[in-house]
């Protein structure tokens, strides 16, 4: 396991099982007690004083707080995970197709997504007036945050404005592309001087990763009654509309991953790999098991390691490399997801994005496959980051976070899944082996 696998294990908060049924029930709870307002006290004077002063308040410290820790959590995580690519050095090709095969297929992905949600729009159709009224209320109350992070640049320079003149200045305003930018290139900088003090530096990265994926961990725990909140705050405005978008959400969802499940994949295997798809879905099956269960990529590595070397016999020294650095850097799934939510609040509050921004909510997400951690809830500051640079109100992830166990369960098991295509597709186009010295010093 790499160190950012391990610490993003070490560092995730414990319970989440239990966690993810408190988040469900609050949910439920500003679900049910949104609609009651909805339907039996739309006017009254109490509920716009309850969402004023309680309900929205509490929505949005919620979002400060992941605010506040995305830009370290997302900038130590992209430095770490191409700083651990430097057995590229020792594999050589493999480790530059591995490269290319993540940053090519996470585009395929993320594209797939991003022109199912287009095409179905499940977020159209709500009131008009009651989206502009939050989308309203929600603004002003991440002025703060995102006043800066939402006027999107267009053409030439939003390509000038990727490379930051200032890093500082970058990270104050939540640029991003400037941020992940600098951070891979800082990544390769550590790639390249190999050396003590190097060592050292990359060990404080991971210190800051650390640092703040156990904050966050601490700050999802206020996840249950920031749920409460939103979904009490939608449910009030929105009405019946909201449980027929939702529906649709998910199905949206579960259509993108599908494609890349049973299409993607299955023509990169009989393509690139010459493995049949079925055999391949028979041998990994145990893998596939696991990842729906603990919903974690990290989790779920010691049984995707077995699988590859044991069910579908590739070479270990391969597989441990293209699995290891899987795990935290080639998440189609969650680059899905991350990209469908995106849209489809966009359309629920009546956001239509340019395709400069949509190609700017690609970048990110694919860029973004790297520096997320593969732990449940791991997207979260991310979604909650992107939301806010493209000017849609953040409070609207308490739509999705409630169905969101299952969908983490579904996107886990496209990530884990797309690791071991990914490794099968590296042996094939390596050769199928490596040389027994490299084989013998790897075990």
């Amino acid at each position: 396991m790499t160190d950012a696998a391990a610490i993003a294990a070490t560092a995730a908060p414990h319970g989440n099982g239990r966690l993810q049924w408190r988040i469900f029930l609050g949910f439920v709870l500003g679900l049910v007690g949104g609609l009651a307002a909805y339907a039996f006290a739309r006017d009254a004077v109490w509920v716009d004083t309850v969402v004023t002063y309680v309900t929205n308040p509490i929505g949005q410290i919620f979002l400060r707080l992941l605010f506040m820790l995305v830009i370290p959590l997302l900038f130590s995580a992209l430095v770490v995970g191409i700083a651990e690519m430097g057995e590229i050095r020792a594999l050589k090709d493999v480790g530059i197709k591995t490269l290319i095969y993540t940053v090519v297929v996470s585009s395929i992905a993320v594209a797939v997504s991003l022109t199912v949600v287009n095409l179905i729009r499940p977020g159209d159709g709500v009131d008009p007036v009651a989206a502009r009224e939050l989308l309203a209320q929600g603004g002003e109350g991440a002025k703060g945050i995102i006043e800066k992070a939402g006027a999107a640049k267009t053409g030439v320079d939003a390509v000038i404005g990727i490379v930051p003149s200032n890093f500082i200045t970058a990270m104050s305003e939540n640029d991003i592309l400037a941020v992940m930018f600098f951070a891979l290139f800082f990544g390769i900088g550590l790639l390249l001087v190999q050396g003590p003090r190097t060592e050292s530096l990359k060990s404080a990265i991971e210190g800051v990763f650390e640092v703040s994926m156990r904050l966050i961990g601490l700050v999802i725990q206020l996840a249950p009654i920031a749920v409460f909140c939103f979904m009490f705050n939608l449910a009030a405005q929105f009405g019946w509309d909201l449980i027929g978008r939702l529906a649709l959400y998910v199905g949206v969802v579960l259509l993108a991953l599908a494609i890349q499940m049973f299409i993607v994949f299955p023509a990169l295997l009989a393509l690139l790999a010459k493995k049949s798809p079925t055999a391949f879905f028979r041998e990994t099956q145990e893998a596939s098991v696991m990842a729906f269960s603990t919903s974690s990529s990290n989790a779920t590595l010691p049984t995707a390691l077995r699988v590859a070397e044991t069910k579908l016999k590739l070479p270990p020294r391969i597989s441990r490399f293209v699995l290891t650095i899987g795990a935290t850097a080639n998440q189609n799934g969650t680059a899905m997801f991350e990209g469908v939510t995106v849209l489809f609040l966009a359309q629920f509050f009546g956001i239509e994005l340019s395709l400069s921004q949509q190609m700017f909510v690609m970048a990110v997400c694919i860029l973004a496959g790297i520096g997320t951690a593969g732990v449940p809830s791991g997207s979260l500051p991310v979604i909650a980051l992107i939301l806010g640079s493209v000017g849609i109100p953040p409070e609207g992830i308490g739509l999705i976070l409630g169905v969101d166990r299952f969908l983490d369960m579904c996107r886990t098991v496209l990530n884990v899944i797309g690791d071991l295509v990914a490794a099968t597709v590296i042996s094939r186009l390596s050769g199928g082996s490596l040389a027994p010295s490299e084989a013998e010093s790897s075990a």
